[in-house]
């Protein structure tokens, strides 16, 4: 092997490194059977969340994760694989590709790593099922909001009711 070969292979770990570096969440994928308009459409998306999404050799990502919490991804990394990291939302990843693979009807996760833990490809689509952070908030504010609008009313039906009488 060049040298020059091995100094590009050794650029594309630290590459790998650096996206994985303060990551929350990596997700890896089988990625076979996509169109063009397909992957473009999914990049997107995937941007969009704030999750990075690359396509490596097998053999660079297993030297990337060496020593690392993604440690564990080493086992699933055979055929074609696509790595989705993000490092602002945990579940991004896993849901925005379960999104993919609904619509498209194509792809399958393989494993992902979530804040530390190893998560089979039925575990990371579990974790697909999680809203987002802000689906949540929204959500618990929905909740919040709901009963104080309720007692409000209550109190304003009765104000009104003693200024009648």
């Amino acid at each position: 092997m060049s040298v020059e070969n091995l100094k590009i292979k050794a650029a594309v770990i630290d590459e790998i490194k650096g996206k994985l570096d303060g990551a929350q969440a990596a997700v890896v994928i089988d990625y076979m059977g996509t169109t063009v308009e397909e992957s473009t459409a999914m990049r997107k998306a995937l941007r969009e969340a704030g999750v990075d999404y690359s396509v490596y050799k097998n053999t660079l990502i297993a030297k990337a994760i060496e020593g690392t919490k993604f440690e564990g991804l080493k086992d699933v990394l055979a055929g074609p694989s696509a790595l989705a990291v993000s490092k602002t939302d945990a579940v991004a990843p896993a849901r925005v590709l379960a999104k993919a693979m609904k619509d498209y009807n194509k792809m399958a996760f393989k494993a992902g790593v979530v804040e530390g833990v190893l998560y089979d490809a039925e575990g990371v689509q579990a974790l697909a099922s999680i809203p987002s952070r802000e689906e949540l908030i929204a959500k618990f504010m929905g909740s919040i909001q709901s009963p104080v609008s309720k007692f409000v009313r209550t109190l304003s039906a009765i104000a009104e009711a003693k200024a009648e009488a």
